[in-house]
Parts: C-alpha cells; structure tokens; sequence
C-alpha cells in the first residue's frame, strides 16, 4: 500500500458529524442514516472531505499537513499524534482521575478540561488547565483475540478533583505542541440528593469503540479488520473488548452528543440532576431508589444483569424511568477484571458466537419491552415524521401538537414498538403517545410507537421509541418545541413540580 494512503476508516462518525461543542470539528453526532450498520460494508472516513468524491473503493488518503496558523487538527489512529483514556471510571469530587496519553512525535502537550452543560449556549464551559505535560510514545496495542487493550500504558497526569467541582460529563481535550488534538470523555458523580440520576451509557459507548482505526488491530463488537485491511462485520469483530484504550477518531464516542443534548437542555431549565456512568450502575456504587427518576438519555443497548435488576427495583419502589432512545437493553454483557485486576474494564458480549445461552433479552425470555413498555424493531434508513397519538394526554399539554400531527424528522436511526406478543409489565395505565410509519431496507412498511405506563408503585416508563428525541431538545437544526414541552411535562410530574 503507498505511504501515502492511510489505513483507517470510521465507524460511523460522518454520519453523524456536526460541529462539536467545543467547534474542533468533526465528532459523531447523530445525523441523518447510519450507513456505518450497511450490509455491503461501506463505511467513509470522518477527517476525509466529502467533496470531491472519491472512487468507490478508493482508500482515503493522508490529508496534507495544514500550517501552524490554520488552527488545530484531529489527531489520527494510525500516525497517534496524540491520544489517550482514563483508567478510573466515574469520579467523585475530591478523588483523582489518571489519564494515560500517547504523544507522537514526542513533545509537550496540555489538558484542557470542559464540563458539558448550557453555559448560555455554549453548551460547554472550560474548568481549568493542566501544567505543560511531557509526552511520551507508549506502546503500540496489545492484541488478544481481537481484544484491544492498552493497560500497559505508563500514566502520564493524574487529576485531582477538587472538592467544589460541579458533578457532571467533563470532556478533556488534549492538545500538543504542534496543533494536534483529541477528546477523552469522564464523569464526576456524586451522591448528593437529587430528583433526577442521569446515567451516560459508557458500556455501549465502548462496544461500538473500533479503536484503533487502523485497517489492522482495531475491532468493537461490530467490526475488526482482515489481513488486507478490509472491513469485517459481527461475525468476524470481538466479543470482548477493553475500556483501557481511546475512543476512535475523535476521541468521543459514537452516539456522545445524544447525552450532551439532554444535559444542555436539562441544565437550561434547572433540573437538579445527579451523574453517574452504566458501570456504576452494574456495580452498585450509586443507589437508584434514592432519586425520584432516572434518565437514559442517549442509545443505551448493552446492559448486564446487576444493571437491569438496580432498574427494576428502582421502579417498583417508585422510581421513574425515563428512556430517551431506542434499542435500549438489547444485549445482555458481562463485565469482567482488567489483566491487572482492576474491575469493569473488560467487556463481553458473545452475541450468537460459540457455546453457551442467548445474550439478547429476549431471547432468554426477558424481553426488553417487559422493563421498558416498548423495545427495538429495527433500523430507520432515512428520518421520517413522528406522528403525534392520544394528544390529549397530560404529556402533550401545552406542546401545541394535535392527533396525528407529524413532528418531521423525529423518526431515526432507530425504532421501538410494541410487541403484542410480549409480555407487557405491571402497569396501573398505559398509553401510546405517537404511532409513526416509516420504510426499512428492504422497502417494507414498518411503524414506531412513543410509550408511557404507570408501574403498580406510582413509577412512571417513558421511552421515545427513537434516536432523535434528545437532539430535538437542544440540538441546532433538530430542536423542535413540541418534544422540548412533552418532555418538560414528564420531568415535571416525576420530580412533583405539577
């Protein structure tokens, strides 16, 4: 292959690409198909310009180096200018966080620390600044299996958290001398009294993680690469894959900016929200029943047990759950220790691969509709209309939306129903708030359905049934009243403002 080709393709992040809230350039957001789940195969790269086109088939080629005065430039899997993770999970203020960095060439770099929210707009506010730092190049990848891992990296900052920092989604951004930049996304919890517990889903984030995107070792529980540096699907892709390792591209996971909507939106309007991670769920570390909801706010599809069981007590003692997505709590996934002994770092999923039970929820008859009301129907190629149902519901008051109004592009991505054949929950009442027709692949109707019941417990279920319900929140483009109000009016009823 000639030096001037680059081996690496994206997992989805074009797809999605939108301005990122730090206006750096290209990170995946939802945006438009997910052509990344295309049978063929064809995926594009995110730092290619999609103008001219390019042959099909045609590696994508190096982008030339800009000059100094032309701003940052994103950071690659391949040269790893600069790239990094963290190996603690979730922090609460007042611990410490390590960050684990590559540098390539070796040069000093900075840390630049955000934490996400509405900041009059801005939708992220800089907390602080680290010292110069050193950088070093650290060892390439080990491999195992398809299994990526860096565990071995040497730590390169640790940051202590002071004990005033607000809780929430912090991203640092990471900077070397030379202009090259990437994202390492965490989370400051805490477990102070709150209405609402927002929950980043960081396990799915790392299944789809196809780091290092390099047409030769990386893999996700969706992809990996052959021997030529061609692109394999899930039959070929890991079933076990490390949280000690760096997002691909970017540095931010696929599906990042369905949380960051949600957060900008709810911090905007004051809602006292609580953080933490999907692993502090699976491993006990936060208490649901302590809050009167807990919100899902972005594509949330690999769950374990110990995490379905801590929802499932939380809402039949009377905590609310709101799902702001679709496909949630699709594959069942174990968490298991890092070679070191670290716990929760490593991530399996076998899917339909090799020995032993079924890991989709419904297939060990568990089906996913029996927590959330609803559950996954399939894929939605193009967005089409969500078309509003029973609007004479409370959830609809004041929202301006009428029986069988379309809300226009608010079917995508993916879509929930209901299955009349599956078991329903416990419910005292049930309503279906939208019922929405779209196309699939194959050129089949299919339709989606928006879903809220009442547990016996007083809990109330809501799941959007759709991937673009949290950008029509706060997303430039995609914001749209109707769902803003709606969804002011659950939040409402669940931390008792009505």
């Amino acid at each position: 292959m000639a030096s001037d080709h680059i081996r690496r393709w994206e997992s989805g992040a074009l797809a999605h690409a939108v301005t990122d809230p730090f206006g750096q350039g290209p990170v995946p957001w939802l945006r438009g198909s997910e052509t990344y789940f295309d049978d063929t195969g064809h995926v594009v790269p995110w730092y290619v310009d999609p103008t001219p086109q390019q042959p099909t088939g045609e590696r994508p080629r190096v982008p030339a180096p800009r000059s100094s005065g032309s701003g940052p430039r994103s950071a690659d899997d391949v040269r790893r200018q600069i790239k990094g993770f963290t190996s603690t999970g979730a922090v609460s203020p007042g611990e410490a966080i390590d960050f684990h960095i590559t540098v390539d060439p070796p040069q000093q770099f900075g840390v630049d620390i955000y934490r996400i929210g509405h900041y009059g707009g801005d939708g992220a506010a800089k907390i602080t600044t680290s010292p110069r730092l050193s950088g070093i190049v650290q060892p390439q990848p080990l491999a195992a299996d398809r299994t990526v891992s860096c565990h071995h990296w040497w730590l390169s900052w640790r940051l202590q958290v002071p004990s005033y920092w607000s809780v929430g989604a912090y991203v640092a951004v990471l900077t070397t001398a030379d202009g090259y930049r990437s994202h390492v996304p965490f989370t400051v919890r805490d477990d102070h009294p709150a209405d609402l517990l927002l929950l980043l889903p960081d396990i799915t984030w790392q299944a789809y993680n196809l780091y290092p995107e390099d047409g030769r070792t990386g893999a996700s529980l969706y992809h990996a690469w052959d021997e030529k540096g061609c692109l394999l699907g899930e039959a070929d892709a890991a079933t076990t894959v490390s949280f000690d390792r760096p997002y691909a591209g970017a540095g931010l996971p696929l599906h990042v900016g369905h949380a960051y909507d949600f957060i900008r939106w709810a911090e905007r309007y004051g809602y006292d929200l609580a953080y933490a991670d999907a692993r502090d769920l699976h491993a006990g570390r936060v208490d649901p029943t302590r809050y009167r909801g807990l919100v899902f706010p972005g594509h949330d599809e690999y769950w374990s047990a110990p995490m379905r069981r801590a929802v499932e007590d939380a809402r039949d003692r009377g905590t609310s759950l709101v799902f702001l997505s679709a496909n949630t709590m699709y594959w069942q996934v174990e968490l298991g220790p890092s070679p070191s002994g670290v716990p929760d770092r490593l991530l399996t999923c076998r899917k339909r691969r090799g020995p032993g039970r079924p890991v989709l929820w419904r297939e060990v008859d568990r089906p996913e509709q029996q927590v959330v009301g609803i559950q996954y129907a399939g894929r939605v190629p193009e967005p089409h209309p969500l078309i509003v149902r029973n609007a004479g519901h409370w959830l609809w008051d004041a929202a301006g939306a009428h029986e069988g109004e379309p809300i226009d592009g608010l079917v995508a991505g993916e879509a929930d129903r209901y299955f009349p054949r599956t078991p329903l929950p416990e419910h005292e009442e049930r309503v279906l708030l939208a019922h929405s027709p779209y196309t699939d692949n194959d050129g089949a109707r299919r339709h989606q359905e928006t879903s809220l019941y009442r547990a016996p417990s007083g809990a109330w279920v809501f799941a959007s049934g759709t991937f673009a319900w949290s950008p029509a929140l706060d997303r430039p483009g995609h914001v749209d009243a109707r769902v803003q109000r709606a969804t002011a009016n659950l939040l409402d009823r669940i931390c008792k403002r009505d």
